[in-house]
């Protein structure tokens, strides 16, 4: 009988102060939509990019939010140079100071603001990015965030040690966070589970603010899983 893994202690990282503020997405209005225009702006270096408020993909009209849609263009090199930077599974989950300006090169600033990205749209065959989306991530608003779940301490873990395999349930947590809190990862330390033991979802001590989007909290996250080698398979010559 598995055995629920009670104590656990999980440790959540949290976006501090001015941690990402030399991250400050640079950006510029575009005008026109198309395939051609896109291509056109991606053989110059930059990304297509379109910023709004997520109330807006809200499937209940009375629920929206006025949209503050921005359509534009991001540099490429520096899109690149975050996503190496805060490690890419982790970048749909880190918030962001974006700066609109009048053009490239502009001192003009034509709004700026705090956004989360939540979608990088890839080319399937070269892996290139095609697309950006963001939504504003302003101070006092409450955003539906996907946080990414990683397991450390799997050196010290009694059930690994005994030859049993962590069972990575789920890679990541919906959490409506509001935008100062939002989390960029969350580090599940299982060292001290045995095989049968689990990490539930409530088991998961988060900042009291953000609310799990989730119909059921005992729904495991992992598993120590015992592997059975008594009655091994005959190799085939």
């Amino acid at each position: 009988m598995s055995r629920l893994w009670r104590g656990l202690k999980t440790v959540v990282q949290t976006p501090t102060g001015n941690s990402h503020h030399y991250h400050t997405i640079q950006a510029i209005p575009r005008e026109c939509t198309g395939n051609r225009v896109s291509t056109r702006d991606r053989g110059q270096g930059r990304i297509p990019a379109v910023v709004f408020s997520q109330g807006l993909l809200e499937k209940s009209p009375a629920n929206r939010s006025p949209s503050r849609k921005q359509l534009l263009t991001t540099e490429r090199k520096q899109i690149q140079a975050i996503l190496k930077s805060v490690q890419r599974p982790f970048f749909c989950s880190t918030t962001f100071p974006l700066q609109i300006r009048a053009g490239s090169g502009s001192s003009v600033l034509l709004e700026s603001g705090r956004v989360l990205p939540i979608k990088i749209h890839r080319d399937e065959e070269s892996g290139k990015i095609l697309n950006l989306v963001f939504v504003w991530a302003d101070e006092g608003s409450k955003l539906k965030v996907d946080v990414p779940v990683v397991f450390k301490g799997e050196e010290d873990c009694p059930g690994l040690k005994k030859g049993g395999f962590l069972n990575r349930i789920r890679t990541s947590l919906k959490y409506l966070c509001p935008a100062e809190h939002i989390p960029p990862k969350i580090e599940v330390d299982v060292s001290k589970l045995d095989i049968g033991d689990r990490v539930l979802m409530h088991d998961v001590e988060v900042h009291p603010s953000l609310k799990l989007l989730s119909k059921n909290e005992s729904m495991p996250i992992c598993k120590i899983v015992a592997t059975n080698f008594e009655n091994p398979e005959p190799t085939k010559v």
